[in-house]
């Protein structure tokens, strides 16, 4: 109970002699510090969306017009035309106020006035600068002269040393394809799944939608365009994510690995205090802005920044019909989970953060704390792996008040999650391969009661130094949190680093209060229930069939002189695989992202096409070398063409997905948008590029490279591929699918996979005189690229 005595500023007894008033001065000092801590946020909070406010100008910028005002009338000139006349004629008359004082705060009003003028000119320029994508679709190295024109101009407009959220206010809302052109797609990207008949069929389907029902759908979906800054994120999170009444776990969170060949210390504890304190520092310069705002690499064109602001202090909450995201402005303390035990851990003291060796300390003191679980405790975590129903009544009936509602609080209030996992894992043993099938399973779902599945991101450390993270997918996409773990890695291991024993560097204060252990008390009905969910959860982990694997006999350095995009190359072998196993086409989802735009998210782009199809036919039934070349570049070129459409705000699926919620909101049915929305992506593929290369030295430091991370397969039938370019020379792979379907088999995927890069780089292979003249060349390739 010390730890509860601390946190309580004075205690008072009553005697005879009157009221005996005991003060703590350690905890008053704690409060005011927080206080302070807390004050400090917020006057930077006000100081940036002052900044941000008024970008792409600058608050100094208000000086310099008001100054240059005041100059042109000294010199008896009237920049205003008569306005400052006009405003001094009306400003309530003061008598202790002289002629030329009123003269000199109407010149000030004026110009305030002209300043915010030029404010939004220049804003509304950006945005209208933003708005253009022709450079997209320009071919490599061959920029027009337009395009030159318009970088040349963002840059001027884009002002100097933009803040994370400087860019929020000039970017373009998203538009709304017209019906004609997203139904068009449609049908071209289903006519190799579909046979004559089949099409004929959708065809018909199609039409009648476009000429009738579609065109009211669209009517109201450009009403909320109009409204809305962006028509599609706020349905795509509430329907597609938080209304899933399924388990989350598998079905949508997803994890990230460590680095691959390296572990920085053996030590659990350690990794854990850099890695928590790397955490904060990163949220430090979240909340100050001072991340630099994402671009798209190598131009000067700003990504929406909005899925930022919910990274931390953020969980979703069960409810019985849909679930609701809830995020926290602050937080200094995160909740640590271990051997069934949940404990509520500070990480700051007397207002300042702690150092990675202090978190180690108290990291430790949580690993030796030999306390035992409450009753029910231990897998009380299966709640949220399970299905959303019965956690929401569970959440509802034994969590809404009393000691289970503050440990539940303490829980999702916190800034993240932590687990402290007994076993060892990463790329180990005998059989390598094996361990990294092992880890991913373990990151994924671990024994499905020791993560909290409900927060942002729980981060798993294991007992031999490695770790991982598992994040919930609703309140934002995989790059976001991936930014977060490239700067953690980097800081954990080339900023702050271990000492020669392994322990994190610094001292330690050892009068730190211990980490405080939540208390529970839950009742045998909450058992059940806890006991029901776990075995649902458990049932869909048993199932999850799991392949990772690091392919390294070539990468994108070999396949960008074939002169072809890394990602159209991939693609191409993901569809070759998939006809080799299954003798088939499928719907194939790859997800690209829409955040040039407002609060923009994701878009699919539809890899299986009539080119691809057309081009995997003929090289499976032996046709010439030179008429495969051809048709694969036709089809890569055709998947580019796809992928930037769907960047540009062009792309198919979201623009269905909007006009079938219409459809339910108003009550009508669509055959059309009904079987569309029903079909199954059997073959959903994800990249996850590196962000922040500036980071790390793949080129001097290999070993230092993140396996990339993964996900669950969507449909039952199918598989998720997640993977990942890691420099010149390494593609990393992470293959799922589940055990019940008879028809899939992560590894022997994973062969095919590996068998259709190598046919595919030898079909491109230039003979030894284009080899010559690619290397002659390979500079000006590097530039383009």
């Amino acid at each position: 109970m010390a730890e509860a005595h601390q946190a309580v500023a004075f205690q008072f007894t009553v005697t005879p002699d009157g009221i005996d008033l005991q003060l703590s001065h350690q905890a008053l000092t704690e409060i005011y510090l927080s206080g302070m801590r807390s004050w400090k946020k917020r006057i930077v909070r006000i100081k940036n969306s002052v900044i941000t406010g008024v970008y792409p100008a600058s608050p100094s910028s208000w000086l310099f017009v008001v100054i240059a005002i005041l100059a042109t009338m000294y010199t008896r000139s009237d920049p205003s035309m008569g306005l400052i006349a006009k405003i001094q004629e009306h400003l309530p008359v003061s008598q202790s106020m002289s002629t030329q004082c009123q003269a000199v705060v109407s010149a000030v009003l004026f110009s305030t006035m002209l300043w915010l003028m030029l404010i939004f000119t220049m804003r509304l320029c950006l945005k209208q600068l933003l708005s253009y994508h022709r450079w997209m679709f320009e071919q490599h190295g061959k920029m027009s002269t337009t395009t030159k024109i318009w970088v040349a101009l963002v840059r001027i407009f884009s002002g100097r040393k933009p803040l994370l959220y400087s860019y929020q206010g000039s970017l373009p809302n998203l538009p709304v394809p017209t019906i004609k052109d997203t139904v068009k797609r449609y049908l071209e990207s289903v006519r190799p799944l579909m046979d004559d008949k089949e099409y004929e069929r959708m065809t018909k389907l199609a039409a009648e939608f476009e000429s009738s029902l579609g065109n009211r759908l669209q009517w109201y979906l450009k009403l909320k365009a109009l409204w809305a800054s962006n028509y599609v994120s706020d349905w795509w999170e509430e329907y597609v994510y938080l209304r899933g009444r399924s388990p989350i776990m598998v079905n949508s969170n997803y994890y990230g690995m460590d680095f691959l060949y390296v572990t920085p210390t053996p030590i659990q504890a350690a990794r854990a205090g850099n890695s928590i304190h790397s955490f904060f520092l990163y949220r430090r310069k979240l909340n100050k802005e001072e991340l630099k705002p994402s671009r798209i690499p190598g131009t000067v064109i700003p990504l929406c920044a909005a899925q930022c602001e919910r990274i931390f202090n953020t969980t979703r909450i069960p409810g019985e019909e849909t679930d609701t995201v809830q995020h926290w402005q602050d937080s200094d303390y995160i909740v640590v989970y271990h051997r069934g035990r949940y404990f509520r851990l500070r990480v700051y003291q007397a207002g300042r953060l702690l150092s990675p060796r202090e978190i180690e300390f108290q990291i430790q003191r949580i690993l030796d704390d030999p306390s035992p679980p409450s009753k029910g405790e231990a897998k009380l975590g299966a709640l949220t792996a399970g299905d959303r129903v019965p956690w929401a009544k569970a959440r509802t009936k034994y969590f809404s008040s009393g000691i289970n509602k503050r440990s539940l609080d303490c829980i999702e209030k916190a800034a993240f999650f932590v687990t402290l996992d007994d076993e060892e894992q990463g790329m180990m043993g005998d059989d390598p391969a094996a361990s990294l099938d092992r880890y991913a399973k373990s990151l994924l779902h671990g024994k499905c009661y020791d993560r909290w599945f409900d927060k942002s991101f729980t981060v798993v450390y294991y007992k031999n130094g490695k770790n991982g993270i598992n994040a919930e997918h609703s309140w934002a996409d995989a790059p976001v949190l991936a930014h977060v773990w490239e700067y953690t890695l980097a800081n954990d291991s080339f900023q702050l680093g271990y000492n020669a024993e392994g322990h994190c560097k610094g001292d330690v204060d050892p009068s730190l209060p211990r980490p405080v252990k939540l208390s529970w008390e839950i009742p045998p009905e909450c058992e059940e229930q806890i006991a029901q969910s776990l075995a649902v959860a458990q049932a869909l982990a048993d199932d999850v069939d799991f392949h990772v694997f690091s392919f390294q006999e070539f990468g994108k350095g070999k396949v960008k002189k074939c002169r072809v995009s890394p990602d159209g190359f991939i693609q191409m072998a993901l569809q070759l695989a998939y006809f080799r196993e299954r003798g088939t086409f499928c719907l194939t989802y790859e997800a690209s992202m829409t955040r040039l735009f407002r609060e923009g998210r994701t878009e699919t782009v539809r890899s299986c096409t009539n080119e691809s199809s057309a081009f995997i036919r003929a090289l499976e039934g032996g046709e010439a070398a030179d008429v495969c070349k051809h048709l694969f570049r036709v089809a890569t070129e055709k998947h580019q063409l796809l992928y930037r459409l769907a960047m540009t705000g062009a792309g198919i699926d979201r623009h269905l997905f909007c006009l079938y919620v219409v459809s339910k909101y108003l009550g009508v049915e669509s055959p059309f948008l009904k079987e569309v929305l029903s079909e199954p992506w059997r073959l959903s593929t994800s990249q996850t590029p590196i962000q922040q290369v500036e980071l790390f030295d793949i080129d001097n430091h290999p070993e230092y490279v993140s396996c990339g991370g993964g996900f669950g397969p969507v449909a039952d039938d199918g598989y998720g591929v997640s993977y990942c370019v890691l420099g010149e020379n390494m593609i990393n792979f992470h293959i799922s699918c589940k055990h019940s379907c008879p028809d899939t088999d992560a590894h022997k995927f994973g062969d095919q996979i590996r068998q259709a890069l190598r046919d595919l780089l030898k079909l491109l292979s230039p003979s030894q005189t284009e080899a010559s003249k690619t290397e002659e060349s390979q500079p000006k390739v590097k530039k383009e690229q």
